[in-house]
């Protein structure tokens, strides 16, 4: 059963995702493109059962990206899901914690 939660993505989440998008297409033209599906459907997949993935750090939870190095953590608020990065899953561990509030 899905979720009627709506899907909220912190500021610096948001641009994580667009750089991500931007540097995969500088890699390849429509790779940014596939990115950007992968994350949908990780969201998608999240907001169906937002309890399924693993408790991470601080409250979140973890979502691991299907063909790229990302992943998707995010916590459940009573008002939506909260997306808090689109982590690359080599870089600088822990760096959004701030973004908790």
């Amino acid at each position: 059963m899905e979720s009627n939660q709506s899907v909220e993505f912190h500021p610096d989440a948001l641009a994580e995702l667009e750089r991500a998008e931007a540097w995969y297409d500088a890699q390849r033209p429509g790779l940014g493109e596939s990115f950007v599906y992968e994350i949908t459907t990780s969201i998608s997949r999240i907001r169906e059962t937002p309890k399924t993935w693993p408790e991470y750090k601080h409250g979140t939870r973890r979502f691991l990206v299907h063909r790229f190095p990302f992943a998707v953590i995010y916590s459940q608020r009573s008002s939506c899901l909260l997306v808090v990065a689109v982590m690359h899953l080599r870089r600088r561990p822990g760096y959004w914690h701030s973004r908790l509030g």
